[in-house]
């Protein structure tokens, strides 16, 4: 059973764990103007380079093979030091892996809700193609 907080105090990934908020993905189903298609994820994404709250829409081919809690639920995504680390007795649902050069990156399960870890080269600071 997780440890009760108090209505002010921060949640234990970012107090305890020292994770560091990135952004919000949210699923939708439709085009959006400006997305752009990451094909070898199998994915179209917009937002991420220009939203000052870190929203990234995410939508999804017919044949991605992301589970279906990634493609329909929204996931808070937060930046580790150390991904291997951070992922000790969480239930994994998406393993490591590496979706652009710099960045190793993990989907775990929280009460049903998925949360993506980010660990970033120290070089990793180019901007994101378009």
């Amino acid at each position: 059973m997780s440890e009760q907080r108090l209505p002010a105090d921060p949640p234990a990934a970012t107090a305890r764990y020292g994770w560091r908020y990135h952004h919000l993905g949210i699923p939708h189903a439709s085009p959006l103007a400006g997305e752009r298609h990451v094909e070898h994820l199998g994915i179209h994404v917009r937002g991420f380079e220009t939203s000052p709250y870190g929203i990234e829409w995410m939508r999804f081919d017919p044949d991605c093979d992301a589970p279906e809690v990634v493609r329909t639920v929204p996931h808070l995504a937060f930046a580790v030091d150390d991904l291997d680390r951070a992922l000790e007795g969480k239930q994994v649902l998406i393993a490591p892996n590496s979706p652009s050069r710099g960045v190793r990156v993990a989907f775990i399960l929280d009460d049903g809700a998925p949360v993506e870890l980010m660990e970033f080269e120290d070089n990793c600071r180019e901007p994101v193609p378009r």
